[in-house]
């Protein structure tokens, strides 16, 4: 059999290892200041640019897509070339994939920082990054799929299942629910609205944990963890059935994010289901792990490497059981909207992708460089400030958020809320935050000595950016034995487990979505719901900008503990013509959705919004909320106005004919309404400034379902 002579490309994988790096340390140094922003909220520094609500997108997408997605691509064009016997098909193609994903990081941090977002949870990015995105995605994908075609290795390992599904997954939910109306030079609005725009946000939200935070990091674990212990997988079988089971049901199971909400049942009752039958794949994959080190745990006592993998596996196993578990609607009654959310994130964000990723990184560097890791007792001390900082990050937001969910439910004999004020519950819980900027600290120092102890490593040795490599020609299909079985015939035909991967995930979206859009009933139509007027819009886009909807729900659950501290429950018709959905997922300050009912429970002065936007602290000690000084000096945009109105239109909003033209005299006219209220109450303010538009948006929720007992 003829030997061919290669190169394997090292050079696109250092990069992309000090990408990793890199932007490792920036997402968490920014998380580390979004913790130390609500335990003490002068580190606001009463700023736009560094205002929570502006750098929390920051945080999570530096971390989602920097530092982890960096990871995956220095794990798939280290491990790939070497599965396959073949270099990447195109360095050029490499490069562009490098430096056009560094390019769209920095580009989603500067436009975060000044105010442009979809506000989509893990989908902030406007359209034009978005496209970005998508054509950078295609080049990696069609990188990683030359290289599979032109392969020397007969039969695709099980990490590349991962790794292809990890690209038609990701592909399909970017794009699905990117889908926006531009109207201007970066900023749109989502095709979809109210309902239908979460429930696509959720069918993406959940499955880009699944198939970024995840599949790839399955990828990852099925060729590092083998090789760093030096044992094969456990079981071959085992990892099929994992594979093909964990794709078709994880995309079923975004609606357990909408329990209770104005999704129909029939959609969040899925949604439990496919979440609970997702537990069985989880854990088959996590025992394939941990049972890969049978015979080898003695080598977990000396390697730091295989420490931090197999803590990371056990986190997987963890998160995808406490997944499922907070999908039941009793558990979830409790936990959503909590600070258990946060700890359940952080789990698998900084156990399973942190602790992954860093164990890759300690085997590949001495690897690479051809030199011993510089000191395993640095790594050592990593892996034990990492394990801790993750303890004292995740079990006080554990705790706090089973105290502050009972303090929410809690009522007197007489039958009135025990905690009436939202803000006692957030006050009782301060200590909880303040340990989980310790915590936080301490996984950020244990990454700090990582940088340390690999520089030191790279320093000590030399690394080949071209290693020499050679392998037989592919086995022909002449050659092969008659007895293969169907999947291993189906892991020589790469086109054709792409097809079937395409399928699996198609299947639960699309019985999701579809109804939602063909069945009426499904979103009963309120006729006192109007449009917002032309003051609101600018309002709630400037609530969007600032990024209240990350500490904000506006969603009133069917619970006793809720109606009668916010007022009436939450319709499906209510939101019609919210583009986006602005329903939250998370409260550290109350619900909104009711604010605006004049008389209501919630109900606030337009003095009152514009005192608590100007100095929350000043309306009251505790309030951890920061303060937004810039709304009350800055003029208020109104040349966007007609293509904001024109846009809405487009998206079936009904606005007038010809609307657009006269739409700023409405504004003026109603901004002027409130300038001369606040006057009349002692506070002089221009009637172009941006707080009138807030207090307008503020002051219309809930107004078109005024029912209040």
């Amino acid at each position: 059999m003829e030997t061919q002579h290669f190169s394997y490309d090292n050079k696109i994988v250092k990069f992309f290892a000090y990408a990793t790096i890199l932007w490792g340390v920036v997402g968490m140094l920014v998380g580390l200041l979004a913790a130390l922003q609500l335990a003490f909220p002068i580190f606001n520094f009463d700023l736009a640019y560094t205002s929570f609500g502006r750098i929390r997108p920051v945080h999570t997408n530096a971390v989602i897509f920097a530092f982890v997605g960096n990871g995956i691509f220095t794990a798939v064009y280290y491990s790939l070339q070497r599965l396959l016997k073949a270099r990447m098909f195109n360095d050029r193609l490499s490069w562009i994939h490098f430096w056009g994903w560094q390019a769209i990081i920095v580009s989603a941090a500067v436009t975060f920082v000044l105010g442009f977002t979809t506000s989509k949870e893990y989908a902030e990015l406007e359209w034009p990054i978005d496209i970005a995105l998508t054509i950078i995605w295609v080049v990696f994908g069609w990188n990683m799929f030359g290289t599979i075609l032109r392969r020397r290795a007969d039969h695709l390992y099980v990490a590349i299942w991962f790794y292809i599904a990890t690209f038609v997954t990701v592909a399909v939910l970017h794009i699905g629910n990117s889908i926006a109306l531009p109207y201007s030079w970066i900023q749109s609005y989502p095709v979809y609205a109210g309902v239908q725009d979460a429930l696509v946000q959720w069918w993406y939200g959940h499955n880009a944990v699944a198939f970024f935070l995840t599949t790839p990091y399955l990828g990852l674990m099925y060729y590092f963890l083998p090789k760093a212990a030096n044992r094969p997988v456990y079981s071959y079988r085992l990892s099929i059935i994992h594979f093909w089971a964990l794709i078709f049901l994880y995309i079923w199971a975004g609606p357990h994010h909408l329990l209770y909400t104005a999704l129909p049942d029939w959609a969040q009752s899925l949604g439990v289901a496919f979440s609970i039958m997702l537990l069985a794949p989880s854990w088959g994959g996590m025992f394939n792990g941990l049972l890969t080190l049978r015979g080898a745990w003695d080598k977990v006592r000396d390697s730091a490497t295989l420490k931090f993998m197999v803590v990371a596996v056990t986190c997987y196993g963890m998160s995808t059981f406490e997944g499922p578990m907070m999908s039941l609607k009793w558990v979830n009654s409790l936990t959503h909207y909590t600070d258990w959310t946060i700890a359940h994130v952080h789990i698998g964000a900084l156990g399973w992708n942190g602790f992954l990723t860093f164990g890759m990184l300690y085997y590949l560097f001495p690897k690479m460089w051809n030199t011993k890791l510089y000191s395993e007792k640095l790594a050592n001390t990593h892996f034990w400030f990492g394990t801790l900082g993750m303890i004292f990050y995740a079990l006080p937001l554990y705790w706090g958020a089973i105290v502050q969910t009972l303090m929410w439910k809690e009522f007197t004999p007489d039958g009135l809320l025990a905690y009436p004020n939202f803000l006692e519950t957030v006050t009782q819980i301060l200590p909880m935050y303040h340990a989980r900027v310790l915590g936080g600290l301490l996984y950020f120092s244990g990454l700090i000595l990582m940088v340390y102890n690999l520089l030191k490593t790279a320093s000590a040795g030399k690394c080949v950016d071209n290693e020499e490599a050679s392998a037989p020609a592919i086995v022909t299909d002449a050659k092969r034995g008659k007895s293969e079985g169907l999947h291993r015939w189906l892991e020589r035909k790469p086109v054709q487990f792409m097809v079937l991967a395409t399928v699996a995930i198609l299947i639960g979206g699309a019985f999701e979505i579809i109804p939602t859009y063909l069945i009426k009933s499904n979103i009963p139509t309120i006729e006192s719901v109007k449009p917002y007027t032309p003051l609101e819009l600018q309002g709630r886009d400037i609530y969007i900008r600032e990024g209240c909807n990350t500490c904000h729900t506006q969603m009133v659950r069917p619970f006793r503990s809720e109606t009668e501290r916010y007022g009436e429950y939450s319709k499906a018709g209510e939101s019609v013509y919210d583009h986006p959905h602005v329903w939250g997922s998370k409260r550290t300050g109350p619900d909104l959705a009711r604010e605006g009912v004049p008389g209501g429970k919630m109900y606030k002065t337009n003095v009152w919004h514009f005192n608590h936007m100007l100095d929350p602290q000043k309306m009251n000690a505790q309030s951890i909320m920061p303060a937004y000084p810039w709304l009350i000096k800055d003029v208020l945009d109104i040349s966007s106005t007609p293509a904001k109105i024109r846009a809405m239109t487009t998206l079936g909003v009904p606005y007038p004919e010809g609307y657009d033209l006269i739409a700023n005299e409405d504004l003026q006219k109603q901004a002027e309404e409130i300038a001369a209220d606040l006057k009349n109450s002692g506070v002089e303010v221009a009637s172009d400034k941006e707080i009138l538009a807030v207090i307008a948006y503020l002051q219309r929720l809930g107004r078109d379902i005024s029912v209040e007992n």
